[in-house]
Order: structure tokens, then sequence, then C-alpha cells
């Protein structure tokens, strides 16, 4: 059970509660649900985002086999947005898409109005909203279905931490966007590790190094509330920089392998090529050092920079070898194991198909708590490259520290606000503070 005061939330308390504390907790988690449907009934679905990864995750469950299941709803903060994603998923769901005018909702408070007509929610915004439209979900006894990360904050972890008991208490079903617990290689890699076959596990290597992400320009007559959330990538209180918005797979991996959560982080970060027009807050890279229980180091890369060289993996070091997703190599370079599987369903529909098997089969099903603990441990790494110093996660945890202001509208100031210049500033290491 999670302790009466929620906000007082210990590391270990989260571990115990998210099952990361012994194989046989992390290995429940390799159980996918294989459960017969055993309701038939109408699942009325409503999407919250609608942009690339709301509409596909809108497509996914839509795509469920053998679901009786219908798209009655949708919300996003701007119509043309919603326009698209609708008439996409007509065109390929038309019988599956059931949403009239009356419930088409555009501006701040759209989720508020889709969970009025849905049985399932999907939460796919700006990550800086989603602990709160967790909770509206809850609160209102829908199912969830959230993308990651779960939030970009302590305050935020806290407060999906709290609703994700809440919802096992109303028997709320709830899958979180981290697909790889879905995917059939990491569940045998995995397997490969509990059985020993690298031995004791010394160090890790997590990375996520890519390419630029996109950028969208400011349109005219546009608020600047409009427009930071237009673009929300690039501003800390809607993403929480891409050390939480992509490298949250990684870091979500180290914590699922290792079956343990992060005592602290070290590091450094910046912005080496950000372009002049190109307003943002966001760092463009992150080193980051995390320190596990038993003395393992995750050494944590995320890079958003073109032309260099990428890597999107995982790797983990034993006494006998180095675990890669879907192999293991020893120190001389031989080949241990190589994972066979062909023809591996998709991790994104995997989620989705399981999500509705525990609904009709009224079998547990919340990801919510692994959701959080992965993106504080990618929060927890931007605290520690944005202060330059040393960031142990009971203490990062306990600041409380928020960044989405109370009730936010078009009108509202946001946090973060553009100098004279037209430019925002980048967090400054050794100056700037989490409070």
């Amino acid at each position: 059970m999670l302790p009466p005061d929620p906000h007082a939330l210990s590391r270990r308390s989260m571990m115990a509660r998210t099952g990361l504390v012994g194989a046989a907790g992390l290995l429940s988690n390799f159980n996918i649900l294989r459960a017969q449907a055993t309701d038939d009934k109408v699942i009325r679905v409503g999407l919250v985002g609608a942009g690339g990864r709301g509409s596909g995750a809108a497509d996914q469950t839509l795509s469920v086999g053998g679901s009786n299941v219908k798209l009655t709803a949708i919300g996003d903060a701007f119509d043309d947005r919603l326009q698209r994603a609708l008439s996409g998923l007509m065109n390929k769901h038309n019988d599956k898409v059931d949403v009239p005018v009356e419930r088409q909702f555009s501006g701040m408070d759209a989720y508020q109005k889709v969970l009025e007509h849905c049985d399932l929610v999907i939460l796919a915004t700006p990550p800086g909203f989603r602990p709160f439209h967790f909770e509206a979900a809850v609160k209102a006894g829908k199912h969830v279905f959230m993308e990651k990360p779960v939030c970009v904050d302590a305050y935020g972890a806290k407060k999906v931490l709290e609703v994700a008991k809440q919802a096992d208490e109303k028997n709320l079903k709830v899958v979180v966007g981290l697909q790889r617990h879905y995917q059939a290689v990491y569940h045998e890699t995995l397997k490969q590790l509990r059985d020993g076959a690298i031995g004791d596990v010394i160090s890790a290597n997590v990375y996520w190094n890519g390419g630029a992400i996109w950028y969208r320009d400011r349109m005219k007559d546009m608020t600047e509330m409009q427009f930071q959330v237009h673009n929300w990538y690039h501003f800390n209180w809607l993403c929480g920089d891409h050390i939480c918005e992509q490298h949250v797979h990684n870091l979500d991996v180290a914590n699922w392998f290792l079956d343990a959560l992060p005592i602290s982080a070290s590091g450094m970060g910046g912005r080496a090529v950000r372009k002049p027009d190109h307003q943002s807050e966001i760092f463009d890279h992150h080193a980051v050092e995390f320190r596990y229980p038993n003395g393992i180091v995750v050494n944590s890369q995320c890079r958003q920079i073109t032309g260099c060289a990428n890597s999107v993996t995982e790797e983990f070091h034993g006494t006998k070898g180095i675990l890669r997703p879907g192999s293991i190599v020893d120190y001389k370079g031989n080949t241990i194991w190589r994972y066979r599987g062909k023809n591996d369903p998709n991790p994104y529909q995997v989620e989705h198909d399981e999500l509705h098997a525990a609904i009709r089969g009224n079998k547990p099903l919340n990801n919510a708590y692994y959701g959080a603990t992965s993106s504080f441990t990618a929060v927890l790494g931007r605290y520690a490259t944005y202060t330059g110093k040393e960031q142990k996660w009971e203490e990062a945890l306990a600041t409380n520290h928020r960044t989405m202001p109370e009730n936010p509208t078009w009108d509202s100031q946001p946090p973060t606000l553009p100098g004279p210049n037209g430019n925002y500033l980048a967090p400054q290491p050794g100056t700037y503070k989490i409070v």
C-alpha cells in the first residue's frame, strides 16, 4: 500500500508499490494478459490530444481484433488538429467512428468534455498536462491509455502515483505507452538476464541519440500560451525536455531490467546547435550518471543533433558478458545468445490489445506506477543536468517542484516568457535551482 500521505513517497515505497523489489515483482510485468473477452458491450473511446501519437493510439485501439469499440469523442487544444485526426480515423475506421460535431471539443478544457462521452480515454496531450488529465479521468471512472512520459516534475510524479492507487480502488485499467514492456524481444532478453546469462550486473549504458526535433513557427495573432502549447516540445513545463519525452523509454528499461530505482543522478548538458530562429528553452544534449543500489552505475546519453552518430538502445554489462535487446556476447566477442523471434506483433498494438482484454476480462492492469517512476527517473536526470549538481531521488522528490501553472487558459501567462530579443533563456547549470 502507498503511505497515507502520497506526497511523502520515498524511493523505497515507490519501489515496493511498483513491484520493482525482487525478481518476482519485476517478472509480473512479463506476463502479458491473454484474457478472453467476457463482455462484448461497446467500449466507447475518447481521444484527448489528437496529434500524431494521439491519432496513432486511437488507430491502434480501434484496431483491436474482435473488440466491439467505437470512437465517440475527440478533444484537442486546436480545432484544425482535431479535424485532421478525425478525417484520418474515419478514412480507416469509418464504421467505428461516431464523433458528430457536438462531440468534437477544442480548447484547453476539451479533456473535461470528452470524459463525459467515453468509457476508455486516450491521453496524448503534451506531457505536462498528463498528471492532471489522468486525475480527472480516474475521478470520472474511466479506463486510461496514456502516453509517456506521465510527468515532467516531482509534483506530477507524486500526483500520478496517488491517482494510480485511486484507479486500483475503482478497478480501472491503465496502460502507459512505454511499449517495450509489450515487446517480445525485451521479454526474452529479460529472461536471459534473470537466468544469469551475463552473471552479476555491473553497469549499464542507455542511449537515445538522434537528430534534431521538429519545430513549429509562431502563427499570426497567437497568444504566448497558444504558441507554447502549439510548439510544446521546446518548453520544459510542457515536455520536460527530450530526456523526459524520448529518453524515458531507455531509462524505463534500466529500471525494469535492474529491478531497482536510482538513488541519485549527476551529469551535464547544454545547447550546442539549436538554431537561432528556433525559439526554444530545452537542451540538445544530456549525459547523466545514475547510481543504483549495489553500486551499479547507469550511464545515460541523449542527443538531438543532426549529423552525429545515432543510437537508440540499452546494454547491460555483467561478469560474464554484455546483454543488448535480442543478443548477448561474451568479452571475447563470441555470441552467447541471440533472439530468434520472427514476425513478432507490433508492441504499440499489443498494449491496446492487452488493455481491452483486461477491461473485458476484468483482469488487474495498471502501468501507472512504473510509468511514474520511470518518468521521474528522467526528471531526476534533467534536474542534474540543469543544476550541474548531484540530485538525490528522495530529496528531489521532496521538493514538490511543479512547473505547470494552475488552471491555464489561452490568455494565461506561461511560466516561461521570451526575453527582449524574442528568445528564451535556457537553464544555466550552476545557477538553476529547483524550488
